[in-house]
């Protein structure tokens, strides 16, 4: 049966205040579309997975959830993967306001 996509993770953005997600907060809305870049060389996390809106880094998926999806651009199916802002609260620490949503592609036969 053909599914359009199907949810693989939902998570925040780690080191949110780390990186420049401050200069475009107030462009982050839900569904906004963020993309996902595999780091390999990163020198703390061989998994990392860095997460952009435009040329912006946000910061990163969590290293507990990142595995599956680090092997999947670093093999080169990044096409197959969508993520966009699935949470905005910012009542919540800067830390913690948002949170993503990645899905993966049905690409099979309809």
């Amino acid at each position: 049966m053909y599914e359009r996509s199907k949810h693989l993770i939902d998570c925040h953005i780690a080191g949110f205040t780390y990186y420049d997600g401050l200069d475009v907060i107030s462009e982050l809305q839900l569904g906004t579309p963020v993309s996902l870049r595999s780091e390999p060389e990163n020198p703390y996390d061989p998994n990392a997975v860095s997460i952009y809106y435009g040329e912006t880094k946000l910061g990163y998926v969590p290293r507990d959830r990142n595995r599956f999806i680090s092997d999947i651009l670093y093999f080169g199916h990044g096409d197959i993967v969508n993520a966009k802002i699935s949470q905005h609260d910012p009542e919540a620490h800067t830390e913690y306001q948002f949170r993503i949503v990645v899905k993966i592609s049905d690409n099979r036969d309809k």
